[in-house]
């Protein structure tokens, strides 16, 4: 009885999908499926979809006759259907998986390249490793959209014996099947492929492809790119892979591009290369960057370069407290004092209590006066009467960090301020 009725819910979300407009279709399927994090700049190194746009899917697995008549579905002219139909397929699981991974493997075989591609994009969603060898053929597919969908679903699936294969599809003609396989590769652990991905970095035309080559090189667990990679950055003329460069050796929390990062952090004419470039120096922690970011903090144009400058330095803690970071708490953006006193309250310089207490006296913001609350208990101040002062608080959250303080509590834990989120390729 369950079983009838899963299907017949099946069957009626594939009519009503019928001849949907594609706005439409997609909207609607979102509540149906699978969110599982792979969103890609600008939909790059994405599956093809028979709607032409990447989707993210939510819904239970479906069952063994559901599987069928959704196979079936592939078949549809109709494109709603089809997209519907193969991100239902990818939520099934245990014995229905390899029933879905079969039928989407035989046609893996079609003569028809939008069945062959919707197939290969299946096999992603499924994830299945019985897929991973008819995939590895798919590559050489003689159509951009199956070889694309091919190595996305090898980076999907994940299993290291496609590695040899994705690397010699580094090379395909097509950019977008580049970028997809560069993303795939980024995935699996497997540092043989640095060569290739510093190749592509340093020489290959398309501007996505070196943006996910440098991604690709920040996930993997090595530093042998970093010297390519730190050169990449002065050299870069796209900022969007500058950007990405500066994330990849943050990740890999480089000593050796300190340097590198400083200079983009302080020349570099875009916004998020500084920004990332702050960020990835506060990855790395190291007490030779604290002059660059101190002058970041009071220099930069932009709030948030100097706001994830302020940041890096609490990551550092460097010990005297630099001047720049304690001229942040006057600065005019309030997310900047905010980074600027928690900052203060990680490095803990006694020397640094009369300007912390200062600014507490002008603040308007309740967030920051919490955090320079406890960046002036932090910082071992007698600071009794600057306290009372504002024992009687509107916000009750001031009053509440105010007592804490005064019973000598550290006011922890303290929401560690995190910079904005990191690209993605």
């Amino acid at each position: 009885m369950l079983i009838f009725h899963q299907l017949a819910v099946v069957a009626s979300i594939l009519s009503a999908a019928h001849g949907a407009p594609a706005a439409i279709c997609s909207y609607a399927a979102n509540s149906i499926g699978e969110h599982w994090g792979w969103r890609h700049h600008k939909g790059s190194g994405e599956a093809v979809t028979p709607l032409g746009m990447p989707m993210q899917w939510q819904l239970d697995s479906v069952d063994a006759n559901s599987v069928r008549l959704l196979v079936d579905s592939l078949a549809s002219t109709d494109a709603c259907v089809r997209e519907v139909a193969v991100q239902l397929i990818g939520r099934t699981r245990d014995a229905n998986e390899v029933l879905a991974a079969t039928a989407l493997i035989d046609r893996l075989g079609s003569n028809a390249a939008p069945m062959r591609q919707i197939a290969a994009y299946g096999l992603g969603l499924v994830a299945s490793e019985r897929a991973v060898d008819p995939l590895i053929r798919a590559l050489k597919d003689h159509d951009v959209g199956v070889r694309n969908n091919a190595a996305w679903a090898l980076g999907r699936i994940g299993n290291g014996r496609a590695v040899g294969a994705l690397v010699g599809t580094l090379h395909d003609d097509s950019a977008m099947v580049r970028e997809a396989a560069t993303v795939a590769v980024g995935h699996m652990d497997s540092i043989s492929v640095v060569p290739a991905l510093i190749g592509l970095l340093h020489h290959d035309p398309s501007t996505g492809v070196r943006r996910a080559a440098a991604w690709a090189l920040g996930q993997l667990d090595t530093q042998n790119a970093d010297g390519d990679l730190s050169e990449a950055l002065g050299q870069e003329k796209e900022a969007e892979v500058r950007v990405m460069i500066a994330w990849a050796l943050g990740q890999h929390e480089s000593h050796g591009a300190v340097s590198a990062l400083s200079k983009a952090m302080r020349d570099d004419s875009y916004d998020d290369v500084r920004e990332t470039s702050a960020w990835a120096l506060g990855q790395i922690e190291d007490a030779g960057s604290t002059a660059s970011l101190a002058q970041a903090v009071t220099s930069d144009h932009t709030a948030r370069v100097r706001a994830t400058a302020a940041w890096a330095l609490g990551q550092i803690e460097p010990h005297p407290a630099p001047q720049g970071l304690i001229d942040g708490l006057k600065d005019a953006d309030t997310d900047v004092r905010m980074k600027s006193a928690w900052a203060l309250s990680q490095i803990e310089d006694s020397r640094a209590a009369p300007a912390i207490e200062t600014a507490l006296r002008q603040e308007q913001s309740p967030e920051v006066k919490k955090a320079l609350i406890r960046a002036l208990v932090h910082s071992g101040g007698h600071a009794e009467q600057t306290l009372g002062e504002f024992l009687h608080s509107s916000d009750p959250e001031v009053r509440r960090a105010v007592v804490r303080a005064l019973a000598g509590d550290r006011i922890d834990p303290w929401p560690m301020p995190e910079p904005r989120p990191q690209p993605f390729p």
